[in-house]
């Protein structure tokens, strides 16, 4: 079970064919956000519809409702109506197993990163009144009285940059864990093949000698092309960066876009949010906010 969620394949030392199979999932995960983009639209327009029907005195519980958007938006985009008859599930398992023991894992990582990513940006918005208001010219800059489409999505930089910094500052996954697929070599020790090397990220993402200021939310630190390269090593960003992480991005820009377009996101006053460190990072207790609407 751990070689599975570690994809590692212990019958295959191959790493060219390993290599392979991440980039047809990477690209798998592309053409869907691609081509269920209007499904991803409907349902951040439908938890906005819920938000704008609210009072504005009343508080929103931002973990469940995150929860709840991340597993429809999971479930229907990447599963759809594929596998509603038990024998077709069945087949496919016959004869593609591991395609759907991915899909599966692919799943769950994805639920679990793509609610927590847009729980803490929301959080971070609501404490940084300034970052939100930067959010909110780029995307009246970038749509205007247009609709939401995937070309303009793609020039939202500066949503990008909250993102990468909602992730450096929260610690979204504190630590990550690979299985050597050949053996390594760190100095004079040596890493036998199929040891499981566990790596701090918890650690790096606020070490002082790599970021400046590294306790302070600051989205424009990712204007420095230096700091993307350093942020791409760590596989947060660019090439190396995770499928589970791409789509968590994607999907987590979409609401974006189309909840600050329309509401100011605002925290709840003496509020105080403690952090629980797992495998992916989250509030220790449901994280409460109000909205008021921008028109």
């Amino acid at each position: 079970m751990l070689k599975s969620l570690l994809r590692y394949q212990s019958d295959s030392g191959n790493v060219s064919e390993n290599l392979m199979r991440k980039k047809m999932y990477e690209n798998g995960v592309t053409n869907s956000l691609r081509s269920n983009f209007a499904l991803l639209l409907k349902l951040s327009e439908e938890l906005l519809d819920k938000w704008l029907s609210y009072p504005e005195s009343q508080h929103v519980p931002l973990c469940q409702h995150m929860l709840g958007f991340a597993m429809k938006s999971v479930t229907q985009m990447v599963m759809g109506s594929t596998f509603e008859d038990e024998q077709e599930v069945i087949r496919f398992q016959k004869n593609h197993g591991t395609i759907l023991e991915d899909s599966m894992i692919f799943s769950l990582a994805s639920c679990i990163i793509t609610a927590k990513l847009c729980t803490w940006a929301v959080c971070f918005l609501t404490t940084y009144e300034e970052v939100q208001r930067k959010l909110y010219e780029e995307i009246d800059q970038v749509f205007g009285k247009g609709p939401v489409t995937p070309e303009n999505i793609e020039e939202l930089r500066y949503c990008r940059q909250v993102l990468c910094e909602t992730v450096r500052t929260a610690r979204l996954t504190p630590v990550s864990a690979r299985l050597q697929d050949i053996e390594g070599k760190i100095d004079k020790f040596i890493i036998p093949r199929e040891t499981l090397v566990l790596y701090a990220l918890g650690v790096v993402l606020q070490d002082p000698s790599t970021w400046p200021s590294p306790y302070k939310f600051d989205p424009e630190r990712f204007d420095d092309e230096s700091v993307m390269k350093t942020f791409s090593l760590l596989g947060f960003s660019g090439t190396q960066e995770c499928p589970e992480l791409r789509f968590a991005y994607m999907v987590t820009t979409v609401l974006l876009s189309v909840l600050v377009r329309r509401l100011h996101l605002l925290s709840v006053e003496g509020q105080v949010i403690e952090t629980k460190y797992e495998l992916v990072t989250s509030s220790k207790e449901e994280a409460w906010i109000t909205v008021s609407k921008r028109y």
